[in-house]
């Protein structure tokens, strides 16, 4: 009998030259990929803008100091600019390919933004809970601020109570935090980065955003997914003031 070894040696020769025809991936592969993420959010109904991109270490749009280095909008008129129409989201995308891209919250959909730890957990809770959770992104660590996941949810317009509402920029964060810790409501006036963006220091395989949850998932209510994320939060909260102080935090946490 043989030894085997012809039979083993010829599958690794074939498969050796079967790996060495594969094509490899090309910028316009990259490009094509993106393309298809960026009209996948458009065909959910969630209008996009150019937004900055990194260029080294700096921002693209060269301004001295700025706060949110490629992590904001192109254009001052970011939100009557925002659209869902193909064509021209495809000369965007072509016209600038390292471009990142916002959508604006308040038009069709909100977004709830959690740190990442927490958010985490809160998705968990809420698939093993049978919840419809919709599109999920994540958001690695800028100089400014932790990872964050982003929660994407259907709007809730205009309520007729404002004090409960707050429009809220990717550096800011809203008055009432004390109420909900760590989270941020992303509704008129705001936007969040979409993915696939890149932030300052990123590598190009890995974006800064990418999706946890794809576009394809229907927008749910906010309202069903606020409580358990308002939870997640306070619970974060508590235990990072624990590993500050080294002393244990009572939960529940009462005001």
């Amino acid at each position: 009998m043989g030894d085997g070894k012809g039979r083993y040696r010829g599958t690794d020769s074939r498969l050796a030259g079967w790996l060495r025809r594969r094509p490899r991936r090309t910028p316009a592969d990259d490009g094509n990929d993106r393309e298809k993420l960026l009209l996948a959010v458009a065909a959910a109904g969630m209008p996009l803008a150019p937004a900055a991109y990194p260029v080294g270490y700096r921002c693209s749009c060269e301004r001295m100091g700025c706060p949110t280095p490629a992590r904001h909008p192109v254009s001052f008129a970011w939100q009557t600019q925002s659209t869902t129409d193909r064509a021209q989201i495809e000369r965007w995308a072509r016209a600038e390919p390292a471009a990142n891209f916002v959508t604006a919250t308040g038009m069709v959909h909100d977004v709830l933004d959690v740190p990442l730890e927490a958010g985490r957990g809160a998705l968990a809770r809420l698939l093993d809970q049978g919840i419809d959770v919709g599109p999920v992104a994540e958001s690695a660590p800028t100089a400014g601020d932790g990872a964050r996941m982003l929660f994407f949810t259907a709007t809730r317009g205009t309520p007729e109570d404002e004090d409960e509402w707050w429009p809220c920029e990717l550096d800011c964060h809203p008055e009432t935090m004390d109420e909900h810790p760590g989270l941020r409501w992303h509704c008129r006036g705001s936007y969040v980065l979409l993915p696939p963006s890149r932030l300052i220091g990123d590598e190009e395989e890995h974006p800064g955003v990418s999706w946890a949850r794809g576009p394809e998932h229907p927008l749910p209510d906010p309202l069903n997914l606020l409580e358990t994320l308002t939870d997640a939060c306070a619970r974060h909260l508590a235990e990072q003031e624990e590993q500050q102080s080294g002393h244990e935090v009572a939960w529940p946490l009462s005001r």
